[in-house]
């Protein structure tokens, strides 16, 4: 399912950006953008991440920055000012020597020392912000999630009420082959025999036979059992995509069945609109978590 959300927080003199970006995938398949956070950090984001989305391309963008929010320096980064004024004097000396203009301010911040980086981007403040930023971007993604779910909900239930009428129809015409059979079976004896009479005993152990052939009751009793299941599913309140990933493949497989032991048009014409019906079901699966 595809969401957005965004938070902000700021503990201390750290202010952290999270933006959470999802879109469908198959699996969860986590990304880390932006800052680079220590370790425990990471695996942090990472099961927050994984307890709030079970599937999906997610794509975590992380800004740490610390002081002022428009101009201050990124979180673990400051100046030294001794080592600042140290190159500044070498470099003007240096200057001075070579009868050039004096070094300026970004030569002095690209001399080795003067920028430093320390380990206060894994402090307690820094962790705190990054963590409760998440949270409020899960929240905002997890919202555009839920109307989302619920549109695909409504589509979803829709598509298997189809499936389940047009599996009572392929029920009740099923109930009526072995005659149809009969009367097929009957008629083309005649035909080649050119006998008036036909013995009924025979005749009721060949349409038995062709009848077990036929016969498609498990299958039926199963599908109802799959489209129970998915119904449920689809109204319950937990992450289903993958259970209802796998029974659309069990559906699908039921219908094949029968559309291979049908022998009559009316029950082969239902099986071809239950599989349409069914790949439109495919189809929105693949969005759900």
């Amino acid at each position: 399912m595809t969401g957005y959300g965004r938070g902000v927080v700021e503990r201390g003199d750290v202010r952290a950006t999270v933006d959470v970006r999802a879109v469908n995938h198959r699996f969860l398949d986590l990304k880390l953008r932006g800052a680079a956070v220590p370790p425990a950090l990471e695996d942090a984001i990472t099961a927050r991440v994984r307890a709030a989305i079970e599937r999906g391309s997610v794509a975590v963008s992380i800004h740490l920055a610390r002081g002022n929010a428009q101009g201050g320096m990124p979180a673990g980064m400051r100046i030294d000012g001794d080592a600042a004024e140290a190159a500044h004097r070498q470099l003007a000396a240096l200057a001075a020597r070579l009868a050039i203009p004096g070094p300026d301010l970004a030569l002095i911040l690209a001399q080795p020392g003067v920028i430093t980086t320390d380990d206060r981007s894994d402090d307690s403040a820094s962790s705190g912000a990054a963590l409760g930023a998440l949270d409020a971007a899960l929240g905002q993604l997890d919202g555009m999630r839920l109307a989302e779910g619920a549109a695909l909900a409504a589509e979803l239930c829709a598509r298997l009420d189809e499936l389940v009428t047009l599996r009572t129809q392929i029920a009740v015409l099923a109930a009526g082959v072995p005659q149809q059979l009969a009367r097929r079976l009957a008629d083309r004896v005649k035909r080649l025999s050119d006998e008036a009479g036909i013995d009924p005993a025979r005749l009721a152990q060949e349409v038995a036979l062709l009848a077990d052939r036929s016969d498609i009751t498990e299958e039926l009793v199963r599908l109802a059992s799959h489209l129970d299941q998915a119904r449920a599913l689809v109204a319950g309140a937990h992450a289903a995509g993958r259970r209802l990933d796998f029974l659309v493949q069990e559906i699908g497989r039921e219908l094949n069945t029968i559309g291979a032991k049908s022998t009559t048009s009316e029950i082969t014409t239902a099986v071809v609109a239950a599989k349409a019906s069914l790949e439109k079901v495919r189809e929105q699966v693949q969005n759900i978590e």
